[in-house]
């Protein structure tokens, strides 16, 4: 509905004609709409018309705003550790790798000596 106020003022039919839900159900949401200040009618006779208002998207912009910074700030954080948990299984994973190596071929030494003197 705020998108087709977007481009124009409309009827609260004209609304209503493309979704898939009753009139009392599209007159809930624009009661809320107005309400909130994101949109303002005006009723002409029979027909109420509804338009973008000014400030109330305003509004929700700030807030939206407050939020993505504070999402942004927080994701960040977490990138960051991630990206240093990363490092340090990496710097593990290498160096298991060494130490496995070393008593591995200390044992196969091992056992030639072991070999050679019961010869």
């Amino acid at each position: 509905m705020v998108d087709r106020l977007s481009r124009g003022p409309a009827s609260v039919g004209e609304l209503a004609g493309p979704l898939s839900m009753s009139l009392a159900a599209v007159v809930q949401h624009l009661q809320v709409l107005e309400e909130s200040g994101v949109i303002r009618t005006a009723k002409v006779g029979r027909v109420r018309t509804c338009r973008i208002g000014p400030t109330g998207l305003q509004v929700a912009e700030q807030w939206i705003s407050q939020r993505r910074t504070l999402w942004e700030s927080r994701l960040d954080r977490l990138g960051a550790y991630l990206s240093k948990q990363e490092r340090d299984v990496k710097r593990m994973q290498k160096k298991k790798i060494r130490r496995r190596s070393v008593p591995v071929r200390r044992y196969r030494n091992h056992t030639k000596h072991k070999e050679q003197r019961h010869e």
